[in-house]
């Protein structure tokens, strides 16, 4: 099994759009999203192409592929528009052995960990900073950034995860970062 995962498109269409493309050619089994898709927040500028009724458009045409969860900036006036579920804070994700607990990162994050069993991942987004980072009992923090509005000079991105390794890449598909598992 292979994962896709964005996070943080804040309703900007070109950003969505080159997630979504990635993900067709990816041959990824699933697009993960990891919350905060159609609006931007009040700490955060606009994105550079906002058009969150685009971003609708685009994600629900693809919503068979998705598995999403809650992010801070996501509410249920968004679940009206969106043809699939985002208000969970979390799920459990499985490939191979590793398991991964996938959530936005503003209410489970390293400082406020879910529970994990040793040798589980943390994947989430929320702080625009891609990472990967060992924590806790053999545990692996996972943060694909942002796909619009990345921070501390980290490009705009997203990771795909299989059994043996996570890789980081641009939103063009170019690779940056790779942690064997």
């Amino acid at each position: 099994m292979k994962i896709m995962a964005a996070s943080d498109i804040h309703g900007d269409y070109d950003s969505a759009k080159a997630i979504i493309d990635a993900y067709k050619t990816s041959g990824a089994d699933r697009l993960i999203l990891l919350g905060d898709l159609l609006y931007h927040g009040p700490r955060n500028d606009l994105p550079p192409t906002y058009a969150p009724k685009k971003v609708i458009e685009l994600l629900n045409s693809v919503k068979d592929e998705l598995l999403c969860v809650r992010g801070n900036c996501d509410t249920e006036v968004d679940a009206m528009v969106l043809e699939f579920p985002i208000l969970a804070d979390y799920a459990w994700i499985c490939i191979g052995n590793a398991r991964i607990f996938a959530t936005h990162g503003h209410k489970f994050n390293t400082q406020t960990p879910p529970p994990l069993k040793k040798g589980d991942m943390l994947l989430h987004g929320h702080t625009h900073v891609s990472c990967a980072i060992p924590f806790g009992n053999e545990n692996l923090y996972i943060n694909p950034g942002s796909a619009s509005i990345p921070k501390e000079n980290t490009p705009r991105g997203y990771i795909i995860i299989d059994e043996n390794e996570v890789s980081f890449k641009t939103l063009d598909g170019s690779e940056y970062k790779n942690i064997s598992l």
